[in-house]
C-alpha cells in the first residue's frame, strides 16, 4: 500500500519503493510535514518536530508558550498568522485581511492518480492518490491538499485545490503549489541557470539565512532559469548523499525559493511566481495550482534523474510518439533561412532520403508574405507563390522523395504587418496609453482570451488538414511585456498570466487531440520553455538554438538532470557552426546528438560525398543503439563543468538490468603531452565479465565501476568516442 493511515498516530504516510513522506495532523489541527527521506517501516516520525517558541514568534492563543507556527514544519504555510517564513499562500479574505488558518478537515484515499482541470499533470491507474483537504479557522474556505504516488519512481507529486464556499470574492496574491520543511542540516541549492543559446548551466549555491530564488517573470519558464532544482546535502554528488528533486509542471512565470530560518531549518516552496499574481475567487469558485513532481535519492544525483527520467517518460508524455521510434529529420533552417522556394526544399529532401533521413521540415517562411522576420506572424496560409504551388502539393513532392513532411509555427506571436493585426490589432497585448515594445518584430497575442484561441486554432487546423504533415515544431520566440487584456476589469489584471497558460494549454490539447498522427516538438528560441508542462503535450523539445557539439556538452548535461535524453532535441549542424563559428568534427556532432531525437540542421546538397557518406553511417549507428539511448538508464560520468578535474565530458546509458551500456566520451579542450584519462562506468553487474567495442579482453564489472577503462585519445580537435559494453 502506498498510502497509509495511521488515525492512532493522526498520521498520513506514502510509501514508494526507497522513500517515504510523512505527515501528522498536531493537537490543534494544522497538518506538519514530519519526515521525507529514505524508506523505514512505519514509525510514527513527529517525535523529531520542534514545536517550541522564541522571542517575537507569537503564538496561537490555545497553546500557551509551547508552539510556534514559525517553527512548525507545514504542509501548507500561510501568510497572517505568525509564520514569517516564506510561504506558499498569501490569501485576502473578503473584509481586507491578509491571513488564512487552515486546519485538518478530512482525508481520503483514491485508487489512480488524480488530474487537475486545465493544466498538465503526471497520470496513470499505476499511482494512488491522497486528499487531504484543511478548512479555514474563520472562513468557508477550504484547501485541498493533492499527493499523487507512483512507487516505482519514488515520485510523489502534490497540487492545492483552494476552494471559495463563502458568499463574496476572496484574492489569491501567492499560491504556490507546495511547501518542502527539511530537518536541521547544511543544504545546497542545484538550480540551472543561462540564456539564449547557453541554456540549464549547472550552479550550486549553499542555501543560507537569506533566501536563494530561481524564478522567471518572462511569461515563459524561459532560458534563464528552469522550473526546477535539487535540494541536497553539502556533500552530496552523483553517487552519494541526499537530495530531493523539485519539478514545477507549469510554463508561465514561476518561483523557487529557499531559506535557512533562525533556528537553522531550510525551507523550500514552489509554485507559480507571486510578481503581478492578483487572482480572484468568486464564490462557490475553485482555484488550482499547477502540479509539483518531487523524487527524493539517498543516492544522489544519478537516482533522482534516472527516477525522474522514467516517470517523465512512462506518466507525463502522452500520444503515439510516447514509446514510437521518433522519425530522423533534416531541417531547412540553417541551410537556408528565408530564401527558399519548393525547388530548393524538395532538392534537399531528394539528397536526404538517400541517406536515411525520413522526416523534412520546412522552418519559418512559408507562409503570408514572410521573407524575413518583420511580418505575416498571425497569417496562417501558405505563399504559394513561394511554394510553388500549394502546402499539399508541396508536401506530395516530400513525401514521392520517400520523406514525411513537416513545418514551422509561431502561433502565440503576430506581427503588425499582418492581416490579423490589421482586422484586430487588440488581439495583442498592449497596455493603454502607452507603445507596445517588440521583440524580434512581434507582439503577442491575448491566449487569455477564447477568441483569440479560437482564431489560431481555426487557422491551425486548417492547415494541418490540407496537407499530409507529419510533424509540428511549435516555436515562441519571444517573451512577455506590455501585460494587459482589454476584456479583464482592472481589480483583474493580474490574472492575465495565468490565464494566458490555461489559453495555451487549452488551444494545445485541442490541437494534439485532433491530430495524434503529428509528432509535436515544443521550442521558445531553442531551450526558453523547456519544463514538464511543455512535455505533457509535446513529447520533445528544440534544446537550445546553439547546434554547437561542444556547447552542447554543457546544454545537454545540465538538461539531463530532469529530463529525459527522449525528450531532447539535438541535430547535427554545419561548421564553421552559425552560432560559435567553432568547427568540430562530424563523428563528434553526431556523437553528442544521438543522445537526444538526433537530426540534421544544414543543408545536404552542399555536403561532400565523404561527408554524406559518414551521416549514413550515424544515421544507421544510431538507430543500432536507439532502445539503449532511449531508454536506458542515464549516468553522468564527467562534467564539462570541472574542467580543473578532466579535459572530457562523459556520460553513459544502460539496460535497466546492467546486461548493455554506452558511453560517449568528448574531449573538450587540448593541451600538449596529454595525460591518460580513465571514466569510470555505473550501472553493470559487479560478477560478470564484459567486453568494449567487442574487443577480446574482458572486465569485471566491478573493476569498470570501481577503476575504470582508458579512454582512447585521437590527435584532432575536439575528438570523441563511443564503447559499447556487452556482457562477455
Amino acid at each position: 500500500m502506498a498510502i497509509f493511515e495511521n488515525k492512532q498516530d493522526k498520521t498520513f504516510t506514502l510509501f514508494t519503493e526507497s522513500t517515504m513522506y510523512q505527515m501528522r495532523v498536531d493537537s490543534i489541527g494544522v497538518l506538519q510535514h514530519v519526515y521525507y527521506g529514505k524508506r523505514m517501516e512505519y514509525t510514527n516520525m513527529s517525535y523529531s518536530v520542534y514545536e517550541g517558541s522564541t522571542s517575537f514568534s507569537p503564538n496561537p492563543l490555545a497553546t500557551g508558550w509551547t508552539y510556534s507556527n514559525n517553527h512548525v514544519p507545514q504542509e501548507l504555510s500561510v501568510t497572517g498568522i505568525g509564520d514569517f517564513r516564506i510561504n506558499a499562500l498569501a490569501l485576502r479574505n473578503s473584509d481586507g485581511s491578509l491571513a488564512a488558518d487552515p486546519r485538518f478537515y478530512s482525508a481520503e484515499i483514491l485508487k489512480g492518480k488524480y488530474s487537475i482541470p486545465g493544466l498538465p499533470a503526471f497520470y496513470g491507474e499505476d499511482g494512488e492518490t491522497l486528499v487531504i483537504t484543511l478548512k479555514d479557522e474563520a472562513y468557508e474556505i477550504y484547501y485541498h491538499l493533492y499527493y499523487g504516488v507512483f512507487e516505482k519512481y519514488d515520485l510523489i507529486t502534490r497540487s492545492l485545490r483552494i476552494e471559495n464556499k463563502t458568499d463574496k470574492e476572496i484574492k489569491l496574491e501567492r499560491a504556490l503549489s507546495a511547501t518542502l520543511d527539511f530537518p536541521n542540516g547544511k543544504y545546497d541549492m542545484i538550480s540551472f541557470y543561462g540564456r539564449h543559446a547557453r541554456e540549464r548551466m549547472f550552479e550550486r549555491t549553499h542555501i543560507k539565512h537569506s533566501k536563494v530564488t530561481v524564478s522567471s517573470v518572462r511569461g515563459a519558464s524561459g532560458h534563464m532559469e528552469n522550473p526546477f532544482v535539487i535540494i541536497s546535502d553539502k556533500n552530496a554528488n552523483e553517487e552519494y548523499g541526499n537530495a530531493w528533486g523539485m519539478a514545477l509542471v507549469y510554463s508561465g512565470n514561476f518561483e523557487i525559493c529557499a531559506e535557512t530560518d533562525l533556528m537553522e531549518k531550510t525551507r523550500a516552496v514552489i509554485g507559480i511566481n507571486p510578481e503581478n499574481f492578483n487572482y480572484g475567487v468568486g464564490a462557490g469558485e475553485v482555484f488550482c495550482t499547477p502540479e509539483v513532481a518531487l523524487v527524493y535519492s539517498s543516492e544522489g544525483f544519478g537516482k533522482l534523474s534516472n527516477c525522474l527520467h522514467k516517470a517523465i517518460r512512462n506518466n507525463l508524455v502522452r500520444g503515439e510518439y510516447k514509446y514510437a521510434q521518433r522519425p530522423v529529420l533534416i531541417n531547412n533552417w540553417e541551410a537556408t533561412y528565408f530564401d527558399f522556394n519548393a525547388d530548393k526544399l524538395v532538392s534537399m529532401a531528394r539528397d536526404a532520403a538517400e541517406i536515411g533521413v525520413e522526416l523534412f521540415v520546412m522552418d519559418d517562411g512559408w507562409f503570408g508574405h514572410r521573407d524575413d522576420d518583420r511580418t505575416s506572424l498571425g497569417d496562417w496560409f501558405p505563399n504559394e507563390s513561394k511554394l510553388q504551388g500549394t502546402l499539399k502539393s508541396l508536401a506530395e513532392r516530400i513525401n514521392n522523395e520517400g520523406l514525411k513532411f513537416g513545418i514551422w509555427f509561431e502561433p502565440e506571436c503576430i506581427s503588425e504587418d499582418s492581416e490579423l493585426y490589421k482586422a484586430h490589432p487588440d488581439y495583442a497585448f498592449k497596455i493603454p496609453n502607452r507603445e507596445a515594445q517588440v521583440s524580434r518584430n512581434q507582439y503577442i497575442l491575448d491566449f487569455s482570451r477564447k477568441e483569440v484561441c479560437d482564431n489560431i486554432y481555426e487557422q491551425l487546423t486548417k492547415v494541418l488538414k490540407s496537407a499530409n504533415i507529419s510533424y509540428v515544431k511549435w516555436d515562441f520566440n519571444r517573451h512577455i511585456s506590455d501585460l494587459y487584456s482589454v476584456t479583464l476589469p482592472a481589480e483583474r489584471q493580474g490574472e492575465v498570466y495565468h490565464r494566458y497558460m490555461l489559453g495555451l494549454y487549452d488551444l494545445l490539447e485541442r490541437i494534439t487531440s485532433e491530430f495524434p498522427h503529428i509528432l509535436f516538438e515544443s521550442c521558445s528560441g531553442g531551450g526558453g520553455r523547456f519544463d514538464c508542462g511543455m512535455l505533457y503535450y509535446m513529447p520533445q523539445v528544440w534544446t537550445s538554438d546553439n547546434s554547437d557539439a561542444i556547447d552542447r556538452l554543457k546544454i545537454q548535461y545540465g538538461t539531463s538532470f530532469a529530463y529525459p535524453v527522449r525528450t531532447m532535441g539535438a541535430h547535427v549542424s554545419v561548421c564553421p557552426n552559425h552560432q560559435t563559428a567553432r568547427v568540430t568534427p562530424l563523428k563528434t556532432r553526431g556523437n553528442v546528438a544521438y543522445f537526444g531525437t538526433y537530426g540534421l540542421e544544414l543543408d545536404i546538397t552542399k555536403m561532400t560525398d565523404e561527408e554524406k557518406e559518414e551521416i549514413k553511417r550515424q544515421i544507421k549507428e544510431f538507430k543500432k543503439y536507439y532502445d539503449l539511448i532511449q531508454y536506458g538508464d542515464y549516468y553522468r560520468l564527467i562534467s564539462p563543468f570541472t574542467v580543473d578535474e578532466s579535459l572530457y565530458c562523459a556520460w553513459e546509458t544502460v539496460k535497466e538490468d546492467g546486461s548493455e551500456a554506452l558511453v560517449c566520451a568528448v574531449r573538450y579542450e587540448s593541451d600538449a603531452n596529454t595525460a591518460p584519462e580513465t571514466v569510470k562506468v555505473r550501472g553493470l553487474c559487479p560478477d560478470k565479465l564484459y567486453r568494449i567495442n567487442g574487443s577480446k579482453e574482458t572486465y569485471l564489472g566491478a573493476a569498470l565501476m570501481s577503476v575504470g577503462f582508458l579512454l582512447k585519445y585521437d590527435f584532432i580537435s575536439y575528438p570523441s568516442n563511443l564503447y559499447h559494453i556487452t556482457l562477455a
